[in-house]
């Protein structure tokens, strides 16, 4: 039987356990040598405070958490200034702070994760989703180039500069 896989928000008794699936991601971040989220970011307020503003998603697998994202409508500052250009200029979803549980790690998680947010965006009527990583993330630009996202430049996040990438939904 296939599994179910669903997208839903964040419930708060989850934060615990959404704090630890970010440290593994963490951790994984810097035994690839990246500098991403090395800095005390994103830490467990982060998470809260996601959970508590409605940004906080998970992708479950029958019922247990995968995934963990920040999906937030039409805000981020750091996007009003990028280096390069963005595709469009009118409303768009936001996504932030991808991180996999290490059970669930090379199982193809963030591309059914992807789907989702496609799914999401259109639900909201929204035709853009927005999304930066670190020069240095290798599978996530893989990811982004496999779902079709757009390189659009560079943004300044999180005390560096981020590639800044957009795919239009129709």
């Amino acid at each position: 039987m296939e599994p179910k896989i669903e997208m839903r928000e964040a419930l708060k008794s989850e934060a615990g356990q959404i704090w630890e699936i970010i440290q593994q991601a963490i951790e994984r971040r810097r035994q690839e040598g990246s500098s991403q989220w090395q800095n005390g970011y994103p830490n467990k307020d982060t998470i809260e405070s996601d959970i508590a503003k409605h940004f906080g998603y998970v992708l479950t697998v029958d019922d247990e958490i995968a995934v963990y994202t920040a999906l937030i409508l039409n805000d981020e500052p750091a996007y009003s200034s990028i280096e390069g250009a963005w595709l469009s200029d009118g409303e768009f979803v936001v996504i932030h702070r991808v991180a996999v549980d290490e059970k669930f790690s090379g199982k193809g998680m963030v591309k059914f994760l992807f789907d989702k947010i496609e799914d999401f965006t259109r639900s909201q009527k929204i035709k853009s989703i927005k999304v930066d990583t670190n020069f240095d993330n290798l599978a996530m630009l893989r990811i982004l180039e496999s779902k079709g996202y757009s390189y659009c430049g560079e943004v300044m996040l999180a005390g560096g500069m981020r590639k800044a990438f957009e795919k239009i939904i129709f």
